[in-house]
């Protein structure tokens, strides 16, 4: 017999750790070659990890839960003599005792910072951050807390604070998402950086020594109380994040869709034959967004300090709900593809995204974000801006409606339109009322005279 090591993957470049979310396997039991033996979550994607050769689950060394570095042995394999044992992981580096009494740590395995215990408040309850001073930069264990996830030196830049001047609980003193967080919610300032002593600033949102989010709730008997999933954990920390972040506001505009009704009614079935996708709406609005960011390129815009980056890619993020969670995997050079190519593309990431089979890089580049609440009902609503990005349309439930119509003569008349909401939430900071409205106003001129004909 020969032992296999399983080790959490590196799912991307800046990845640099993932929590185990859960075991498909259990010990002693036989597992495929390429069968999912667990599933993991990192900060960019959940994912099922497959076995790399076939044999008996043997050694469980990570529980579920747990957030462990990069090709950390997870798991080995018993498989048959001769099988082609997996190459020796790379060995985490040992905290500094100066980073593990920052991390909390004993030099035990790291916890994960999205799950605690049942017992606990779901509230972070660990202390912020602390300031550390500052060095030349050149020690191993500085080199490795500064190697901090981009979310993390955005959020960093955009609040002016030094991550080298931060001991966070990752390892060896790695400044991790929740921990940027809480230090801006402990009322830190980018002058409380270099303050005498290291002491916090005054918030802005709450008089100095308080908690911005006030006291965490606690569970009353009968209660049921249950650790956040690391995807909701992931989501919490990005929504709050955004929300901080932007200066959000959202118009609205009614869009009369009866054109685009009329033209899929009479192509989607030539349509599906031809290309083997089911033709909805989505399609068609993602085409002609596309065409609005190109004519409105603050749109397509980050904030990056004083600058304002204008994207040259046109990279469209598609919220999908699943079962457990939220996640946006983003349909790259939109602007290359046919409206053929965007359903194809739509149709492939949604359904990996259910499936668990999504790459790191799916769900990351995008420049402008679309959001479907009215597939559940939902008329309008105000959707939250991603990072990194200037707005997010949202598309309310498609109706039908009454409405008042010029007749050929030019009187009013009543018709049965199929119409939806549109809402565009904005960063004020980059995008002005005037910008966003003139977007919404070109959508809907586009969508209520889409050309027919040509789709397939």
């Amino acid at each position: 017999m020969a032992r296999v090591d399983l080790v959490m993957p590196q799912m991307g470049e800046s990845i640099a750790e993932g929590t185990l979310s859960r075991w498909l396997k259990k010990i002693g039991d036989s597992v495929k070659r390429d069968e999912p033996i667990f599933e993991i979550s990192t900060d960019k994607v959940d994912a099922e990890i497959p076995s790399p050769s076939a044999g008996v689950l043997a050694e469980i060394l990570v529980t579920e839960g747990q957030t462990v570095p990069v090709q950390t042995v997870v798991a080995r394999l018993e498989t048959e003599a001769g099988a082609v044992v997996a190459p020796a992981p790379v060995a985490a580096p040992a905290p500094s005792p100066a980073a593990a009494g920052a991390g909390g740590g004993t030099g035990g395995p790291p916890r994960s910072q999205s799950t605690p215990s049942p017992s606990a408040p779901s509230h972070p309850s660990s202390a912020p951050p602390a300031a550390v001073p500052q060095t030349n930069g050149g020690s191993f264990e500085e080199r490795l807390r500064t190697k901090s996830s981009p979310l993390v030196r955005k959020i960093a830049a955009e609040h002016g604070i030094e991550i080298t001047a931060l001991h966070g609980s990752g390892i060896a003193g790695r400044v991790t998402k929740r921990d940027i967080l809480q230090y801006l919610e402990s009322g830190a300032t980018t002058a409380s950086i270099g303050a005498p002593g290291g002491r916090p600033g005054p918030s802005m949102h709450a008089p100095g020594g308080t908690v911005p989010s006030g006291p965490a709730p606690e569970p009353w008997p009968g209660d049921r109380v249950e650790p956040m999933s690391k995807i909701r954990s992931l989501t919490s920390d990005h929504m709050v994040a955004a929300r901080r972040t932007a200066a959000h506001v959202t118009s609205f505009f009614e869009i009369d869709l009866t054109r685009i009704s009329r033209i899929r009614h009479r192509a989607r079935a030539e349509f599906e034959a031809q290309t083997g996708q089911r033709l909805t709406f989505l399609p068609f609005v993602i085409k002609s967004v596309v065409d609005g960011l190109k004519a409105h390129p603050v749109l397509n815009a980050a904030v990056s300090g004083s600058n304002i980056i204008y994207r040259k890619q046109y990279n469209i993020g598609i919220a999908v709900a699943l079962d457990w969670g939220l996640i946006v995997p983003v349909i790259k050079n939109a602007d290359d593809l046919s409206l053929t190519g965007i359903t194809k593309q739509l149709n492939d990431l949604a359904d990996r995204a259910r499936t668990k089979r999504l790459n790191p890089q799916d769900v990351q580049g995008a420049t402008f974000s679309i959001t479907n609440p009215g597939v559940f009902g939902s008329l309008m609503g105000t959707p939250i801006i991603p990072l990194g990005t200037s707005a997010i349309l949202g598309l309310g439930a498609i109706e039908k409606r009454a409405k008042v119509m010029a007749g050929s003569e030019g009187e009013d008349t009543i018709a049965i339109r199929t119409c939806a909401y549109f809402s565009l939430s904005f960063d004020h900071r980059i995008v002005d009322g005037s910008d966003a409205d003139k977007f919404l106003a070109d959508l809907k001129k586009a969508l209520e005279s889409y050309p027919d004909g040509g789709i397939v």
